[in-house]
């Protein structure tokens, strides 16, 4: 086994190391800091995705999660909810004319960042992780790992004592 840290924590520290870099530029410019999950949010609904429940599956939190960022957002006049035109009874979310400095500032950085990403790593290895990145990795799955051990009970460790002989 290697010592280099799994896929998993890899994966994010990344997201950390872009959300982190983008609140800092952002911050700088002067704009009020969000949480991560509505920075993660906002760049979701920048990519397109504007239904409250698609929203929660690509966090991966509750609905009702979403529903909390969505009020703090709409609060701040980041955001406004319409009726979805596809479906009465639903919601969308869109960005309202309030946010439109932030995206755009959002955007440039983002932009940036992945730039400076690709200096770093080499345009090669950025390509690549671009496009790995891209590849659809299906459902979540369940792995077939060993069960945990049997508790130890105050019985079964008293038995295996061996008595004292003196």
């Amino acid at each position: 086994m290697t010592n280099a840290p799994a896929l998993m924590i890899r994966l994010s520290g990344l997201l950390f190391w872009f959300d982190e870099s983008l609140q800092a530029s952002l911050a700088k410019a002067g704009y009020r800091p969000v949480t991560r999950t509505q920075s993660m949010f906002l760049l979701c609904l920048a990519a397109g995705e504007n239904r409250p429940s698609r929203l929660a599956t690509m966090l991966g939190v509750s609905r009702q999660a979403v529903s909390h960022v969505i009020a703090e957002l709409s609060r701040r006049g980041l955001i406004t909810l319409a009726v979805d035109p596809e479906d009465a009874r639903g919601r969308i979310v869109e960005y309202s004319d309030g946010a439109d400095d932030l995206r755009q500032a959002a955007h440039i950085a983002v932009s940036e960042l992945e730039k400076l990403l690709r200096r770093r790593i080499g345009a090669d290895a950025f390509k690549s992780l671009r496009e790995g990145l891209a590849h659809d990795w299906g459902e979540p799955v369940v792995i077939d790992v060993p069960p945990p051990a049997p508790a130890k009970t105050a019985k079964s460790v008293k038995a295996r004592r061996k008595p004292k002989t003196g």
